[in-house]
């Protein structure tokens, strides 16, 4: 199996990590967009789960991870559900882990185990405990598979960041007493960047705060009343919208009439219509040069500076004017 990924180039699969991949739980991810519901608003925002996932994996594989932990980065976000995050805030989940709180019950109740038995291996003892695998998952604000793949693949998909950036910084990366650090401050430096491009102004652009906000309501408005279940949100994200649209109840018709391409919204802190803060991430990489380890931030003010500003954006949140909702009319 040959996978063209648009970050890592052409990278040839086989075995189990092949299986897992043209399994029905990974398939699904193909239909769970990375930004929520961001791209029912703009349709460019279109990375997947899926796209991610087998990121993760072959950022793993590129680093000289075992086959274990890039299964374990293949699968990490299997138990996503429909619209991603959007979920933790129908059901008021501030640490926004719901994927993780629900990840056994999705594992075990997935072709997932027998696939890995047939290959001699426990899921439980790869998928249970991330804690094992440091190159997959570290705590922030290290540096971590899933951390950089998120970052890096939506900005280069989004734009903000070119092919030859992307090179240029994975020639850089290394490892550190089993960790991922960087081999300059340049390079920390722009990814540090990169990331809060990434986290604040995509994360929190007034336009995809808007987008979570309004479905969120009507997924929240559907569910009291009885037209959806949670078991709903583990289809993907057009299959719930399906759902969603069929309803026939005006509070949640009014609503996703709101989600469209047309809608036009700005940052405003004196007058809004709505705020929202999201889960604080920031970043600070370990640097490495063959002899010391040290924190990017106690090698540049930049850092240092880049991150209290992220830090004061992130706890302030974001201020939302809706400009204008209404669907376009166009003249025949």
């Amino acid at each position: 199996m040959l996978i063209k990924d648009s970050i890592y180039g052409e990278v040839r699969i086989d075995g189990v990590l092949k299986e897992l991949i043209m399994s029905g739980p990974l398939q699904r991810l193909k239909g769970i967009h990375q930004g929520g519901a961001g791209y029912l608003v703009n349709e460019k925002w279109n990375v997947t789960r899926y796209d991610h996932s087998v990121g993760v994996m072959l950022l793993i594989r590129m680093l000289g991870g075992t086959l274990e932990e890039q299964i374990a980065g293949l699968l990490h976000d299997v138990s996503h559900t429909a619209f991603s995050h959007v979920a933790d805030y129908v059901f008021e989940n501030r640490d926004e882990d719901y994927h993780e709180i629900i990840f056994r019950s999705v594992i075990e109740s997935s072709e997932i185990p027998s696939i890995l038995e047939k290959y001699r291996f426990d899921y439980r003892d790869i998928l249970l405990d991330d804690s094992q695998w440091q190159l997959l998952e570290q705590p922030a604000p290290d540096l971590c598979a899933d951390r950089m793949d998120y970052t890096l693949r939506d900005m280069f998909e989004y734009g903000v960041i070119s092919s030859d950036e992307v090179s240029w910084f994975l020639e850089k990366v290394t490892l550190a007493e089993g960790k991922i650090a960087v081999k300059d401050i340049q390079s920390a430096e722009w990814f540090v960047k990169t990331y809060y491009q990434e986290v604040i102004d995509f994360f929190m652009d007034p336009l995809n705060i808007y987008a979570n906000d309004i479905l969120s309501r009507a997924l929240k408005a559907a569910m009291s009343k009885g037209f959806i279940t949670r078991d709903d949100f583990l289809e993907d994200d057009e299959e719930l919208m399906s759902q969603l649209r069929a309803v026939n109840d005006r509070e949640v018709k009014e609503l996703i009439s709101k989600l469209h391409a047309h809608v036009r919204v700005m940052e405003n802190e004196l007058e809004y219509d709505l705020h929202q803060k999201n889960k604080v991430r920031i970043i600070d990489p370990l640097t490495y040069d063959g002899a010391d380890i040290r924190r990017a931030s106690v090698l540049s003010e930049k850092v240092k500076t880049m991150t209290s500003e992220a830090l004061k954006k992130a706890l302030s949140g974001v201020y939302v004017k809706i400009l204008s909702d209404k669907k376009e009319r166009h003249a025949i």
